[in-house]
Order: structure tokens, then C-alpha cells, then sequence
């Protein structure tokens, strides 16, 4: 895992090694005032970084049994805890201030591999968004009592590749190999609105932000473009983004600027 500067586009330190085969879920969270990052991968670990000193933090967590694809962070009763999915078909939830794993993991309900987890808050409590991938299944869990919230939602008519979670707000955004972006009101489990269309390819890079007081979802696409989408509308906001490789990946810093993975490199966009 690599540290960047997102002012000066350099690196940050050495990389992060530890991992002993690919590093695919990666998310940042903070314990006792000290920024962390929190990483799964193919060696079936999820580990966590003390991103000041460039460290491991402990020993890598050990209880997934299949590649870990999928990490997210959340504060539940102060506590700051990391979500974990994995291709074992269950989620797990640790608190990362002691590396334990907490309670019994989540997984009464899975059928297959779970590709992705969000956090967000939904009527006052902290929960976890969970998406497996064969299935098109979305699940809510209420991670202060690891219980699920209400029946899973049925999403698209291909494989569900990517997921975000609205900041401070109960809406979920879908991407799929179906080409389409579904948005979803996790208060009522049901959908906003018609699917979000203009994709010819899969979308597997979704991520969530507020730009100018809006909220807004961002995708990247086997087609290689990028889109941006105003949720209160759900129409484009602005043209898409043109790349010369696929999109797997993309994020929203909290100044507004757009970072996406394309092929083998990542780009930087400063809003204008």
C-alpha cells in the first residue's frame, strides 16, 4: 500500500508491506487521535497502519478464511470499529483499538461473495451496507446490535460490482455490470427514481460526496468514463469524464477533488 500527498502528488514514506499477495480493500478511520488505515487482501488478513509512522499496528487479524475484498470504518458507541467482507461469504466487525474481532460475524444470510461494505448512519444509528456480488444483494445491519435491518434489497439484473453511502444521509448507490447506477433510500429499503443511465460498460468504482451543498455519486466504468450525478435530481452533474483505460476506482476528497484508479494509474482532479 502507498501514502500520496494529494497537494504535491507524491509519495508519502516507503510503501506499506506486510501483505503477501494482492491488497484489495483499503479504508482510513482514526484511533486515539492517530489517522490508520485498515487493509484486506488475498493473503486472507486484514490489517491495520499507523499512517503517521508508516507502521503495522499488532498482528494482522486472521479469522476471514477467503480473500478479504471489502473494508470500511464507523464509530459505534465511541468505539472506532473497521467492517470487513471477504469472498468466505461473512462480515465481520473489529474494534480497532484492541484488533478483536467483535461479537459473532455477520453471515446468517449470504449465498455468495460479499464485493463490498459501507458505513453511514440511518435514524440515529451507525450502520453497516453490504453487497454481495452474485446474488445483487443489499443489506443493511445495524452494527451496534449486528442485527439486520428489514429484507435485503434486490438490485440489478447483472453482477453488483460497487457501492457508496451517502454521508449524513440514508441513501445507498449501486453500480453493476448491467451498466446502470441505482440509488436507494436505506430508510424505506426502496429505490429513488429510475436506474442512472449513460454507461456502456460495467460500473465498479462508486463513491459518495457532497460538492456545493449537494450530494452527489461518482462512477467509473468498463468503458472508461467517469460520471458524476447530482442525487437530488439524479441527472449528470456536468460531462462525463473521459479515460484511456477502465475505471475500477474512485473517491471524493472532503475538499471536493476526484481521485481515480484507471488501468494501472491513478489520477487526481481538482474541481473547478
Amino acid at each position: 500500500m502507498r501514502v500520496w500527498d494529494l497537494a504535491t502528488g507524491r509519495q508519502v514514506g516507503q510503501p506499506l508491506t506486510g501483505h503477501t499477495r494482492a491488497v484489495i480493500g483499503v479504508a482510513t478511520g482514526v484511533v486515539d487521535g492517530c489517522p490508520v488505515a485498515v487493509t484486506g487482501g488475498d493473503d486472507e488478513t486484514v490489517r491495520v497502519w499507523d499512517l503517521a509512522t508508516g507502521r503495522q499496528v499488532g498482528e494482522p487479524l486472521h479469522e476471514h478464511t477467503n480473500w478479504v475484498t471489502a473494508v470500511a470504518t464507523a464509530v459505534v458507541d465511541g468505539c472506532p470499529v473497521a467492517v470487513t467482507g471477504s469472498y468466505d461469504g461473512t462480515v465481520r466487525v473489529w474494534d480497532l483499538t484492541t484488533r478483536e474481532q467483535i461479537g459473532e460475524p455477520l453471515q446468517d444470510h449470504f449465498r455468495s461473495d460479499v464485493e463490498a461494505v459501507a458505513t453511514g448512519v440511518v435514524d440515529g444509528r451507525p450502520v453497516a451496507v453490504t453487497l454481495t456480488g452474485g446474488g445483487g444483494m443489499v443489506r443493511v445491519w445495524d452494527l451496534a446490535t449486528r442485527e439486520q435491518i428489514g429484507e435485503p434489497l434486490t438490485t440489478h439484473t447483472g453482477l453488483v460490482y460497487g457501492m457508496g453511502v451517502v454521508d449524513g444521509g440514508p441513501v445507498a448507490v449501486t453500480g453493476s455490470g448491467d451498466g446502470t447506477v441505482r440509488v436507494w433510500d436505506l430508510t424505506t429499503r426502496q429505490p429513488i427514481g429510475e436506474p442512472l443511465t449513460g454507461h456502456t460498460g460495467w460500473v465498479r468504482g462508486v463513491a459518495t460526496g457532497v460538492v456545493e451543498g449537494r450530494p452527489v455519486a461518482v462512477t467509473g466504468s468498463g468503458d472508461g468514463t467517469v460520471r458524476v450525478w447530482d442525487l437530488t435530481t439524479g441527472r449528470p452533474a456536468g460531462p462525463e469524464l473521459v479515460f484511456p483505460a477502465e475505471v475500477f476506482a474512485v473517491a471524493v476528497t472532503s475538499d471536493g477533488r476526484l481521485v481515480v484508479g484507471f488501468g494501472h494509474e491513478v489520477a487526481v482532479l481538482a474541481r473547478r
